[in-house]
């Protein structure tokens, strides 16, 4: 019997072998934890802290690091929340319009993060607030270090 080239299933072979590959190269990615709740049988989902380097295209991280660089320089403040922390920038519109670009980027790596943007009333402050479970302050300050360094200066 002769055998036939496939082309569907080369191109899940060849998928495949990409998907392998990049996860190869993204040590840092650990998978979700699932815990089973004793208390009325609940299912929780706990997911580790991770930055999913490969939930990013290669322009998307260049594009991230941009913004991220953008916003920092006119970090105004941070304020330490009992789960996680708020940025204080200035309310320009340009400063909001990268926020709100970088936001989802980060959401897309971080997808263990709770993420608000807040303005304030009448000409105040615009706020980016980063919280979550348990242990998020420590990734956050960790992942955000230069964010804090600033604040020293």
């Amino acid at each position: 019997m002769k055998r036939m080239f496939n082309p569907i299933a080369a191109a899940c072979l060849a998928l495949s072998a990409s998907t392998v590959a990049n996860t190869a190269q993204a040590p840092d990615i650990q998978r979700p934890v699932t815990q089973k709740s004793d208390s009325n049988s609940r299912t929780t989902v706990k997911t580790n802290f991770f930055c999913d380097r490969t939930s990013l295209t290669a322009e998307q991280r260049k594009r991230q690091q941009e913004i991220a660089m953008s916003l920092r320089s006119s970090l105004l403040g941070v304020r330490e929340l009992s789960d996680g922390y708020e940025f204080e920038l200035p309310f320009k519109p340009g400063t909001y319009q990268k926020l709100a670009e970088f936001t989802p980027m980060e959401h897309s790596c971080c997808p263990f993060f709770d993420i608000a943007i807040r303005l304030e009333r009448e000409g105040g402050k615009l706020w980016w607030r980063l919280t979550g479970e348990e242990g998020v302050k420590e990734f956050i300050r960790a992942e955000f270090s230069p964010w804090f360094k600033r604040q020293s200066n």
